[in-house]
C-alpha cells in the first residue's frame, strides 16, 4: 500500500496532464475554427463589395478612389469606341487591413492599343508577361501588381498574352516585412486582342 501512493499521485498527474493537453488541443482547435469563419466572413464579404457597373467609372475614377496620381493613367472617361468594357472596384478591409483595387478593361482600335502600348512600355518600370502579383512579388526584384480582375472566368492570373507594365509600386510597410503596405499601378496590354487593363492595388 506504501507504493501504492506515488503510483497513485504518478497517475493523477498524468491524468492532468492529459487533461491540460487535451483542453489545450481543443481550445486550438476553437481558435484555428473561428480563423477560418472569419478569413472566409471577410473573403465573401470583400467579394460581394465589387462594383462591376461600368457606367459608375467616372464616380470611381473621380470621387471613390482617393488617392488621384495612383489612376491618373486611367482615361478620364470611357473612350466612346471602346467595346467589351468591364469595370472591377472594390474598396474595403482584409482581415483588419486595407485592400483596394480599381481596374478597367477594354478592347480598343489595334492601331490605338499599339500606340498605347509604345507610350507606356516606354516609361515601365518593371514588366511581366502573364501571371499574377503573386508570382510578380517573388520574383528577383519582383513588385507586387495585380490580379485579372476583370477576367471572363474565374481565373485570377493573366495569360501569356499580356504584358503587365508596372508604372509605380511604393513598399509603405512600417516593418522588416517588405511590401506588407503599399501601392502599385499600371496597365496590361494584349496586342492579340487589341485590349488594355488600367489597374491600380493599394493594400
Amino acid at each position: 500500500m506504501k507504493r501504492s501512493l506515488p503510483t497513485r499521485r504518478y497517475a493523477s498527474a498524468q491524468l492532468v496532464q492529459i487533461a491540460i493537453i487535451a483542453f489545450i488541443s481543443l481550445g486550438s482547435v476553437g481558435i484555428v475554427g473561428v480563423g477560418f469563419v472569419f478569413r472566409q466572413a471577410f473573403n465573401s464579404n470583400n467579394q460581394t463589395n465589387i462594383i462591376q457597373d461600368a457606367s459608375r467609372y467616372q464616380e470611381i475614377r473621380h470621387k471613390l478612389w482617393l488617392n488621384q496620381n495612383q489612376v491618373r493613367h486611367f482615361p478620364h472617361h470611357i473612350p466612346p469606341n471602346s467595346s467589351d468594357v468591364r469595370l472591377a472596384y472594390s474598396r474595403g478591409f482584409l482581415q483588419g487591413q486595407k485592400n483596394n483595387f480599381f481596374q478597367l478593361r477594354l478592347k480598343l482600335p489595334a492601331q490605338q492599343v499599339k500606340e498605347l502600348n509604345n507610350q507606356y512600355k516606354a516609361i515601365a518600370k518593371h514588366k511581366y508577361i502573364g501571371g499574377n502579383t503573386n508570382e510578380h512579388a517573388n520574383l528577383p526584384n519582383g513588385v507586387p501588381t495585380t490580379f485579372f480582375y476583370t477576367s471572363n472566368s474565374q481565373e485570377d492570373s493573366f495569360p501569356n498574352s499580356y504584358e503587365i507594365l508596372v508604372l509605380g509600386a511604393n513598399d509603405r510597410s512600417g516593418s522588416n516585412f517588405k511590401w506588407n503596405h503599399g501601392d502599385s499601378y499600371g496597365v496590361a496590354i494584349d496586342l492579340s486582342a487589341s485590349e488594355i487593363i488600367y489597374w491600380a492595388e493599394e493594400w
